[in-house]
């Protein structure tokens, strides 16, 4: 299997397309996704955006969401090869700002007015319910392969979230219930010259709306409850559902918001720890995190 076969993708995806070779410049590229301006011999220019697994289903999500009428960049051509995905996008150009928090209001609104589409995964109350969990599952793998030693207090840790997470995961399915971009941050959202658009729909679900509202501020500092308050507030002024202020598990709404945007977090970056990456050199930057975050979801879901 190639490590990475972005030139065969981008070759099949310029057949596919009928455009000759292009000019590439790197954009943004990581281990597991890479981002490309192409220009072509006549001038013209598209993104080329490649990913591996999981990340290679966002050609069907943005086909969905250009469907359902949310503002997304428009797919020229996809590919796969040995589970990388390969797509050609409109090239949307420098954004003439950065997103601010009403933007992000307002997308969100749309989003989540937007009917949610079977396809997507789902991470309904029982899937919440089952993150400290499936947490633990990988921390038992990662032992098994004598990684992640030492990490007693993680495990306590999600011991202690995982009994408590029953009544803490009610109220998962209150409005905004439906699709969720999952990556919802300013750099998501493109502010041009036309508009605003939505990216990286890589990991887009069905679930609660309000981890994006979470996941807007960042994970990088400490999360900030009352910043959130107001944001949700703000995305009820703009004609988000009013039950988004609504208490759930036992929580008001923005501590249920962030204290589970920071559990999936804490899940995912441990299934990458153990499956996506499975890069023992990795591993003191994931406990790191985890650690971090685990703090924040004992004193975020108050267990």
């Amino acid at each position: 299997m190639n490590e990475n076969p972005s030139t065969e993708l981008l070759a099949d995806l310029c057949t596919i397309a009928g455009r000759t070779a292009p000019r590439r410049e790197e954009v943004r590229v990581w281990s597991m996704s890479g981002v490309e301006r192409l220009t072509f011999p006549d001038g013209s220019t598209v993104v080329y955006k490649y990913a591996k697994r999981p990340f290679d289903s966002e050609d069907q999500a943005l086909r969905l969401a250009r469907t359902h009428g949310i503002p997304v960049p428009r797919l020229h051509a996809s590919a796969r090869i040995d589970g990388w995905l390969g797509m050609l996008l409109d090239d949307l150009g420098t954004p003439v700002r950065e997103a601010d928090d009403l933007d992000g209001a307002v997308a969100a609104v749309l989003l989540h007015r937007t009917r949610s589409a079977a396809a997507l995964p789902m991470l309904d109350g029982e899937r919440l319910r089952t993150l400290p969990s499936r947490a633990l599952d990988h921390l038992g793998r990662l032992r098994e392969a004598d990684r992640w030693e030492d990490t007693g207090d993680i495990e306590q840790a999600l011991d202690q979230i995982a009994r408590a997470a029953a009544t803490r995961a009610e109220g998962a399915t209150l409005a905004p219930f439906g699709w969720v971009h999952s990556e919802f941050h300013p750099t998501s959202l493109h502010i041009g010259r036309y508009g605003w658009r939505l990216l990286d729909f890589a990991r887009a679900f069905t679930g609660p709306g309000l981890l994006d509202l979470a996941s807007w501020h960042g994970t990088l500092d400490a999360p900030d409850p009352v910043r959130l308050r107001v944001f949700i507030e703000s995305y009820v002024t703009e004609g988000g559902t009013p039950d988004a202020l609504t208490e759930r598990g036992g929580l008001a709404a923005e501590r249920w918001a962030l204290g589970w945007h920071r559990m999936w977090a804490i899940e995912w970056f441990m299934e990458q720890s153990i499956r996506w990456i499975n890069d023992p050199i990795t591993d003191h930057t994931y406990i790191k995190v985890v650690r971090r975050h685990l703090t924040d979801v004992l004193r975020l879901l108050e267990v």
